[in-house]
């Protein structure tokens, strides 16, 4: 792993990281999906391939993990997606 000196004199990783997902057991999908898409928009994107489809199977399988791990969390989709920045609920203090 690569390091470099910052102006504080810590140590920083230089190796990109990955955000990881809501649920542990997610994790290896999300990383396998997120390196196919990159090397996708890396190697095929950026030279004019749009199919993304290599990539569809772990896209579905991610997205079946997230949504069970979203189910035993109780998180509601529906409340995920909801618009809030320039509305009402935007000034509205949380519950």
């Amino acid at each position: 792993m690569e390091e470099s000196q910052g102006n504080s004199g810590n140590n920083i990783e230089t190796t990109p990281q990955f955000m990881n997902s809501i649920a542990d057991e997610c994790n290896d999908l999300k990383k396998a999906y997120d390196d196919c898409f990159n090397a996708w928009f890396s190697e095929k994107f950026l030279k004019g391939d749009r199919n993304l489809s290599k990539c569809d199977a772990l896209l579905q399988l991610y997205t079946v993990c997230v949504k069970n791990a979203m189910k035993v969390k109780s998180i509601d989709i529906n409340e995920v997606e909801k618009e809030h920045l320039g509305t009402e609920n935007e000034r509205r203090k949380p519950s």
